[in-house]
């Protein structure tokens, strides 16, 4: 409902008539019988969520660390572990059923040019380009680098050919120490086949330390991470205060919001009453009818994702829900010029307004 822009070339009537409808369900946006029926938009919050799973994978070996490494403590079985790492929010715009209107045609009148949002909001009078309309984040999954060292290819032939796996242990542990041995004789100068120089004893070291590291992941393990993006939308309506949004678990990642295996996420909204001294229409007073199309001055409102011990997010957006309708005056479309009119896709405010003398 972000993508794509209806153009349609309308009569407008020289009274431009426009009505609220309380009963929205009939309405069809676009050139009716009656005229032009569009929506005008309410914000709505695009969160995006990124995450890191870690997921572990013990070493074959992990059983014998302790006894062959004095290694305590580590992992026998494969887990996966989730941290959450960063949320952002976006506006967007989308139709609002309740505030839905109609442009009464007449032929009489000079054609404008409508531009209108596939879900029916309007966008544009009597222009050739709407305004642009941000892109949205999408879920994805992106892996982490992998590391290239892998512990059985630098298994010896002794170990490969041990008769059983505590056997195995052993003998990868001490080919571990053995390297160990061999790195400090290096360092010290005291090796029976020292390098010609710095470099060469550089790369022996490094040689050394990929052996050792390989050879450790067959007792310690192994882990893998991949940042998770997931995405949420979520549209306010008057102040909210601490909403369950999503919940988050350290084993499960993104739970729905009634899962009670995750911790809860809340959102607030807080209206701050922003809005500009509303301006007296003499006519209205007067009971002649408005003769205008409508649009929005928003309001603005506050935003805090919190959790129970920490606030994780804090902005102020321009909303289209907290504001109200406004009119503009019906002689800016008349025969004596041409108007073109602006308006915010995800707010419904005026962004820019141009006229041109005939």
């Amino acid at each position: 409902m972000h993508k794509g822009i209806c153009l349609a070339l309308l009569g407008l009537g020289s009274v431009l008539t426009t009505a609220a409808q309380t009963e929205v369900s009939t309405y069809t946006p676009g050139i009716t019988p009656n005229g032009i029926t569009y929506f005008l938009p309410r914000t709505g919050l695009h969160l995006t969520i990124t995450a890191r799973r870690t997921s572990y994978t013990p070493g074959e070996y992990a059983a014998y660390a302790e006894r062959y490494l004095r290694q305590k403590g580590v992992v026998q079985k494969a887990y996966d572990e989730w941290e959450l790492t960063g949320i952002s929010i976006v506006g967007y715009g989308e139709a609002d059923p309740t505030k839905a209107f109609t442009i009464a045609l007449n032929p009489k009148t000079s054609a404008p040019l409508v531009a209108l949002a596939p879900d029916g909001r309007l966008l544009a009078v009597n222009a050739d380009q709407a305004p642009v309309i941000p892109a949205l984040s999408t879920p994805s999954v992106t892996p982490d680098p992998v590391s290239k060292v892998r512990g059985a290819d630098y298994k010896t032939e002794e170990i490969l050919s041990a008769g059983s796996k505590a056997k195995m242990a052993e003998l990868t542990a001490a080919e571990i120490y053995d390297i160990r041995d061999n790195r400090s004789l290096l360092t010290k100068g005291q090796a029976d086949f020292m390098p010609k120089d710095g470099e060469q004893l550089r790369l022996m070291l490094a040689q050394l330390d990929e052996q050792e590291e390989g050879l450790l992941q067959l007792f310690r393990g192994t882990s893998t991470s991949e940042t998770h993006v997931f995405t949420l939308d979520y549209v306010p309506q008057g102040d909210v205060d601490r909403y369950v949004l999503f919940r988050f678990s350290k084993h499960l990642g993104l739970v729905g919001r009634d899962d009670v295996a995750g911790v809860p996420y809340y959102i607030s909204v807080t209206d701050l009453h922003a809005l500009p001294a509303e301006q007296s229409d003499p006519k209205a007073k007067s009971g002649k009818p408005v003769q205008d199309l409508r649009y929005i001055v928003p309001g603005k409102a506050n935003v805090v994702i919190s959790r129970d011990d920490a606030t994780l997010y804090t902005g102020t957006f321009v909303m289209g829900q907290y504001g109200r309708i406004e009119h503009l005056g019906g002689d800016l479309f008349n025969k004596k010029y041409t108007t073109r009119v602006w308006l915010s896709p995800e707010n419904g405010g005026v962004t820019k307004i141009e006229a041109d003398q005939p």
